[in-house]
């Protein structure tokens, strides 16, 4: 559980630093100085030096938690940093009406297109995890970091925990930084906001493609699809789980 965090900390942290655009909203009175390697500036397209630090910092903590309450304190402090910046990473446009805000993640109903955008592609994410750990061989219901409970794919979610930034989150910046999507696919209604026909059907072209993407393995160093990748983990959280290797290698992008 701590590694999926870590990693999933991890891939947030990359994802802000290679798609920065804007001022962030970070505030940290009590972060360190920035040192050498990271990033300088918060403007011109740089991420803020003590913003990066202070993820790599979640993640490192994330990884050595001594219990699940200090590991989704962990968790929960490096999504709000996370979404706290999201914002920073949207285009935008001249025209106001084409523009997308976001003041934070909210759910369960999403109020906004971009939450709207981020919880449906949330959705898909789990249903890959969800076919592709049943087709390995694995119970996508028994997981290990989110409880289980009637319906609910909890090894799924465990397993995605990396991938939500490097699948989920990259697929809605890619949608609305290329126009793909607009304010006027969303229908906003009992103070919920949804896709339209249309734009849902942009939107899963979009995820398709991501999914269909080619990125190359750190540990077997040859090139696959993000489809194929995540039977490639499940394939491995077997062999760690049957006792053939002593720890389950996360998916971390650089």
């Amino acid at each position: 559980a701590r590694g999926w965090v870590a990693a999933k900390i991890a891939n947030c942290r990359t994802l802000l630093r290679r798609n920065w655009r804007g001022r962030s909203g970070f505030q940290n009175d009590d972060a360190p100085e920035a040192s050498g390697d990271e990033e300088s500036g918060s403007s011109g397209g740089q991420a803020p030096p003590e913003l990066l630090i202070a993820l790599r910092e979640d993640a490192a903590h994330a990884a050595k938690a001594a219990s699940m309450e200090v590991l989704l304190g962990m968790e929960g402090a490096g999504a709000s940093r996370y979404f706290q910046n999201f914002s920073t990473l949207l285009k935008s446009d001249t025209d106001p009406t084409l523009s997308f805000d976001f003041m934070g993640r909210n759910r369960r109903p999403p109020k906004d297109p971009v939450n709207a955008l981020l919880s449906f592609a949330y959705s898909m994410l789990t249903r890959e995890w969800t076919v592709t750990l049943s087709g390995v061989g694995l119970d996508p219901y028994k997981g290990f970091y989110h409880q289980p409970r009637f319906g609910r794919p909890a090894l799924a979610l465990d397993m995605m925990e990396p991938f939500r930034p490097l699948i989920a989150d990259s697929v809605v910046l890619m949608a609305i930084n290329n126009g793909e999507v607009r304010p006027t696919d969303f229908i906003r209604a009992a103070g919920s906001c949804n896709l339209t026909d249309s734009g849902r059907k942009r939107f899963v072209a979009a995820f398709e493609r991501r999914m269909q993407q080619e990125v190359t393995h750190p540990i077997f160093k040859y090139r696959i699809s993000y489809r194929r990748l995540l039977e490639v983990q499940s394939r491995l959280l077997i062999r760690y789980l049957s006792g053939e290797i002593e720890e389950y290698p996360n998916f971390i992008t650089r």
